[in-house]
């Protein structure tokens, strides 16, 4: 037979000794390990043990049949997937409809053809694999995004195809931006810039994964992270306030290092937007490619606050929706004012860390923000 069905792990749930004997040995000359249960009961237990890659299961069998040991199958996570098809020698069409609507792949009947039996378990198998080379695709896909440890549980809130349905989650946005990074390319060989990009992504991407979130994208220089999607956090406030100042407190200087010693400059300065709220999210995309991504006021928002720290003198600004939503507010943040924001009708309350400063250098002036104007002033920190 042909490679893409050998060396398949079939488990053969039948009460009758003499027909578990006729498919063992039909199935084994085929090449397949093969597992017996003589019982309902029993097969869920070999295959809570170790799951196997099909199973063949009597539909009338006593004590617990094949109906409702399909349908505890079907219900269980760690099982869902697998492919049962569905044996019997009795002529029940109702019973086929049945276990075929809870979820079985096939129907075969007594006595066995072998030919038939051949072609059902090659069908199976090939479904089965097909699954697996395909979440494992996926696999890849989200590992991009969300951190390792996290991806199987992104892949159980899946839906059967493998994707992210849309969903309104609430969580914190964070936009970020290199300064002058448009000067700098424009006056570098394309190999140094795409070596400092990587460089650069590689230290940023790995603070939002350390402190739970997801990167949604690149934007040019800069880098869209949400936290609190699609895995929900009560401390997303926090986890991306932590990954911010993780950025700039460690990452950036550790990154500007590493330009200085490669003779690339003296080093660059980054801005932080941050903004909590509602959002829309999810895989959007083909069969082919897809991509994760994030829709919302919480998320325009949170680029207009990072766009606003360019003339403002701060590499962090943080919306007040993102103060309130903290969990543990750290003792240093400080009150910046309240600002009218193009695109928005209300105004926007900002804060920051105290004594933060857009380093390595300043760019532009610390009195006004682009797009925005002051509605009042910052009030004592207490």
């Amino acid at each position: 037979m042909g490679t893409e069905t050998s060396g398949g792990s079939v488990l053969v749930v039948d009460d009758d000794r003499v027909n578990r004997m006729l498919l063992t040995r039909s199935l084994e000359n085929d090449g397949h390990h093969v597992r017996c249960a003589q019982n309902g009961l029993e097969a869920l237990r070999l295959l809570r043990d170790e799951p196997c890659d099909i199973v063949l299961l009597d539909i009338v069998m006593p004590d617990l049949d094949g109906v409702s040991v399909l349908e505890q199958v079907k219900r269980d996570p760690a099982l869902h997937d697998v492919p049962v098809i569905m044996i019997s020698g009795v002529d029940d069409a109702d019973s086929v409809i049945r276990c075929i609507e809870i979820g079985a792949d096939d129907y075969l009947p007594k006595p066995f053809d072998p030919v038939l039996l051949r072609a059902r378990i090659s069908a199976g198998l090939t479904k089965k694999r097909l699954h697996e080379l395909e979440r494992e695709r996926l696999r890849g896909v989200f590992s991009r995004f969300v951190p390792e440890h996290v991806v199987e549980e992104v892949l159980e809130r899946a839906d059967d195809d493998l994707r992210l349905g849309g969903s309104r989650d609430v969580g914190t946005v964070m936009f970020t931006d290199l300064r002058d990074f448009t000067a700098f390319s424009e006056a570098t060989a394309p190999q140094r810039v795409i070596e400092l990009l990587n460089h650069y992504f590689s230290e940023m991407i790995d603070a939002i994964f350390a402190h739970g979130g997801t990167l949604v994208g690149y934007r040019g220089d800069g880098v869209l992270a949400v936290f609190g999607a699609p895995i929900p956090y009560e401390d997303h406030a926090d986890r991306a306030l932590a990954a911010a100042r993780e950025m700039l407190e460690a990452r950036l200087p550790r990154f500007n290092r590493w330009l200085v010693q490669n003779g690339l400059g003296e080093g660059f300065a980054m801005g932080v937007g941050l903004n909590s709220g509602h959002f829309m999210s999810g895989n959007v995309g083909s069969a082919r490619q897809l991509e994760y991504t994030v829709h919302g006021d919480a998320v325009n928002t949170a680029a207009r606050v990072e766009t606003m720290t360019k003339t403002a003198g701060r590499a962090l600004l943080m919306a007040e929706s993102t103060y309130i939503a903290l969990v543990d507010p750290p003792r240093d943040l400080t009150f910046v004012g309240e600002f009218d924001v193009r695109g928005r009708e209300s105004t926007i309350r900002l804060w920051t860390l105290k004594r933060e400063e857009l380093s390595p250098r300043r760019s532009g002036s610390a009195d006004r923000f682009a797009g925005a104007s002051p509605r009042s002033p910052a009030p004592p920190v207490p």
